[in-house]
């Protein structure tokens, strides 16, 4: 939000009057707990070349079930750009199934991965899915939470997505699928603190043009029916 504001507006003690604001929040009051700290050194992956090659992917599970019957989030991140796709889904879903939704998603959009960061979840240490990588020449890495031998910046950037995923599930209840597409907008549209940008800039390297421009239109029209 400080990051958002103080290109337009300035104040006397900015910053802090802004943290006191969102600290009163009570929807990320509920979402944002104290995370445990690394157990030792962590391993950071090489960076990088080209955006889109190397992702990182987890599932946000348990939700309340929508009118359709989905129930998680299917969570796919960039490594290097930190942009993402937030794919609803059911847990029970089949692996062909999420194939097809992968190369529908991802692979017709930005091409076949160099490799993949995911957890040690059925789906992703299942033989059909290792096979189908090795078919397409993907690197499949495992990763464990704050584990020692694990990519922190990549655990760090799912657990963002996920707390805000979280929060627009306490907000929207059973009708969260019907806000997803705008809460993965507006992901991509805020600043990350590892790359120092905005993942959206990051990956077009343009400002993204928004639905609401506050220092055009101001509070009257924004606020009207």
């Amino acid at each position: 939000m400080y990051q958002d504001l103080k290109k337009l507006y300035w104040w006397p003690n900015m910053k802090a009057k802004i943290a006191t604001y969102v600290s009163k929040c009570l929807t990320c009051a509920k979402v944002k707990v104290e995370y445990q700290k690394p157990s030792g050194l962590l391993v950071q992956p090489e960076i990088p070349q080209w955006k889109w090659e190397n992702i990182m992917m987890d599932f946000v599970t348990k939700l309340p079930k929508t009118t359709t019957g989905q129930d998680t989030i299917w969570v796919i991140v960039d490594r290097l750009t930190k942009s993402a796709h937030f794919l609803p889904m059911r847990e029970d879903d089949t692996l062909e199934k999420l194939t097809r939704q992968y190369i529908k998603e991802v692979v017709s959009k930005n091409g076949v991965r160099v490799s993949i960061i995911s957890e040690r979840d059925g789906k992703f240490t299942s033989h059909f899915w290792k096979s189908l990588h090795k078919v397409l020449g993907t690197r499949l890495d495992m990763s464990t939470a704050y584990h020692p031998l694990t990519d922190g910046q990549s655990e760090r950037t799912i657990q963002t997505s996920e707390d805000m995923l979280c929060a627009c599930v306490l907000d929207f209840g059973k009708g969260w699928d019907k806000h997803l597409p705008l809460v993965e907008f507006s992901y991509n549209n805020s600043y990350h603190t590892s790359i120092k940008a905005v993942p959206f800039e990051a990956l077009y390297r343009r400002k993204c043009r928004s639905p609401i421009c506050w220092a055009e239109v101001r509070d009257s029209q924004l606020t009207n029916p």
